[in-house]
């Protein structure tokens, strides 16, 4: 269970990074436009951090599926949901004995968390 959730997880962060680069350049706020930036630039740095950590831990490669937006709303609340996600299937993306990944998914939380702080508050 933990490769396919691991691979679902990636996949999400690579979607977050797509859906946030679109609404960046559909924006007419400047201040969205450079968060989002700075959003889509770091996720997928930190997708591709945990799939390497995770294959070199497992030594397999993950299988990313491609992911649709299922979540509706504004880009916050699809973060929102996106981190919630996150939040609720932690223990299944990778056991938490594996501290080093769970650190990966830590970063990315904090990257949602700051995110959204600045979609909400630095409008």
């Amino acid at each position: 269970m933990t490769k396919a959730v691991s691979g679902q997880f990636v996949s999400m962060l690579f979607l977050a990074r797509d859906i946030a680069h679109i609404v960046h350049l559909k924006t007419r706020s400047f201040a969205e436009h450079k968060t989002l930036e700075g959003f889509y630039d770091a996720i997928i740095l930190l997708a591709d951090d945990y799939a390497q950590q995770y294959q070199g831990r497992f030594n397999e490669a993950l299988d990313i599926p491609l992911s649709t937006n299922e979540n509706k709303g504004t880009i916050a609340d699809v973060l929102e949901k996106q981190m919630q996600w996150i939040e609720d299937n932690r223990q299944s993306i990778v056991p938490r004995t594996e501290t080093t990944l769970h650190n990966k998914i830590d970063e990315v939380v904090a990257l949602y968390q700051n995110t959204l702080y600045q979609l909400r508050f630095l409008k």
